[in-house]
C-alpha cells in the first residue's frame, strides 16, 4: 500500500475501506418502525425496550455471529439531526446503569438484521449500543448494489464521519451512558472505524475487523487511544503483509494496539461463524475474548 492510496482526500485522514468479499453474508431488512423522538433523553424511559438476555459465559460466542440472534430486542432511532432517513438501531442493557457505549458500523450491504442482532448481543454484555446507518435506510441485496452503496458513501467521507460523530453525541447525551464510547466495524465498517478513529471526535476505543488499513506512522500518530484489530491469514484484503505494515506503523507512532492474525480462516470469519463453525469457531472465540478484554480496559473507568 502507498500513502497516496490511503489518503485520497488531502487534509483529512479518510481511508477508503476495503470492499467486502463475496463470502460475506447477504442482506436482511429491518422493520420500518414509527419515528421516535431524536432527543436521546426523551428516548430513555421505563417503556424503552431493554435487552434481557444473559451475557456470554466463558468459552461462549455471542448468538448473532452463530446465526442464532433471534428476535430483535432494541428499537430503530433517528440520531442525525435533520435527517429522518438515517435511522440507527439502539440496544440498551437491562438495569439502571450507567453503562459504557458502542457505535457499531455495518458491512458493505448496510444495516441489516444480523448487525442489529449483534447490537443486542453487545447490550447483553452491558454496553448501550447504537448500530449506525451510513446508507440512509437502504441495504444492498447483491454485490452490485452493495458496491454502489459503498461508492456513494465513500464519495462524501466528511458526511460519514459527521454521521458517526452524531452517533457518539447521541450516546453521550443519554443519562444511562457513562460518557465513554467506542467504535467498531467489520470489513467496510472496519475501514470506516479506523477513519473515524483518526478524524472523528470524542470517543475512546476503535476496534477493526478486517478493514482497510494505514501504514503511515505520521497519519496514525493522530490516534489518541489503543486500537484493536482482528484479521485472517487467508484474507487478501487486508493481507497479512498489510496487517504487519499496519502494526509496524502503529508501533512507530507509539500507539498502543492489540492486533492478531488468525490462521486457517478467511475474510468475514468473525461476523459469520455459522458459515463454517468448525473452522471459524476457535478463532472467533479467541477474538471475542480479546475484544471483551479490550472494551473493558478502554471503556470501563
Amino acid at each position: 500500500m502507498t500513502r497516496s492510496s490511503l489518503m485520497p482526500l488531502g487534509r483529512a485522514h479518510f481511508i477508503l475501506p476495503l470492499l467486502c468479499g463475496l463470502a460475506a453474508a447477504g442482506c436482511g431488512s429491518g422493520s420500518d418502525a414509527p419515528e421516535p423522538s431524536p432527543d436521546p433523553e426523551a428516548a430513555t424511559s421505563v417503556d424503552e425496550p431493554r435487552v434481557t438476555r444473559a451475557p456470554t459465559a466463558a468459552g461462549e460466542l455471542p448468538a448473532a455471529i452463530l446465526g442464532n440472534g433471534g428476535a430483535l430486542e432494541g428499537t430503530d432511532v433517528p440520531y442525525v439531526e435533520g435527517d429522518a432517513a438515517t435511522r440507527g438501531y439502539l440496544a440498551v442493557p437491562d438495569g439502571e446503569g450507567p453503562f459504557p457505549a458502542l457505535v457499531i458500523i455495518h458491512e458493505w450491504n448496510g444495516l441489516v438484521d444480523r448487525i442489529r442482532q449483534v447490537a443486542d448481543d453487545f447490550a447483553a454484555e452491558g454496553y448501550v449500543t447504537l448500530a449506525a446507518d451510513l446508507y440512509a435506510g437502504r441495504t444492498g441485496s447483491n454485490p452490485e448494489e452493495n458496491m454502489a452503496l459503498v461508492q456513494e458513501a465513500m464519495a462524501d467521507m466528511p458526511a460519514v464521519v459527521a454521521n458517526l460523530d452524531a452517533a457518539v453525541a447521541f450516546l453521550k447525551a443519554r443519562p444511562d451512558v457513562t460518557g465513554r464510547v467506542g467504535a467498531m466495524g467489520w470489513c467496510f465498517g472496519g475501514g470506516v472505524a479506523l477513519s473515524f478513529g483518526l478524524d472523528g471526535t470524542n470517543h475512546e476505543a476503535t476496534a477493526i475487523f478486517y478493514g482497510r488499513l494505514v501504514d503511515d506512522p505520521e497519519v496514525l500518530a493522530g490516534m489518541d487511544h489503543e486500537v484493536y484489530g482482528t484479521f485472517a491469514r487467508l484474507d487478501r484484503g487486508p493481507s497479512p503483509e498489510q496487517v504487519d505494515a499496519f502494526e509496524a506503523a502503529l508501533r512507530a507512532a507509539g500507539i498502543e494496539h492489540d492486533l492478531h492474525i488468525y490462521d486457517d480462516v478467511n475474510h468475514g470469519f468473525w461476523l459469520h461463524v455459522d458459515q463454517d463453525e468448525e473452522t471459524r469457531g476457535p478463532a472467533a472465540l479467541d477474538a471475542w475474548e480479546r475484544l471483551k478484554a479490550y472494551l473493558a480496559r478502554t471503556l470501563t473507568p
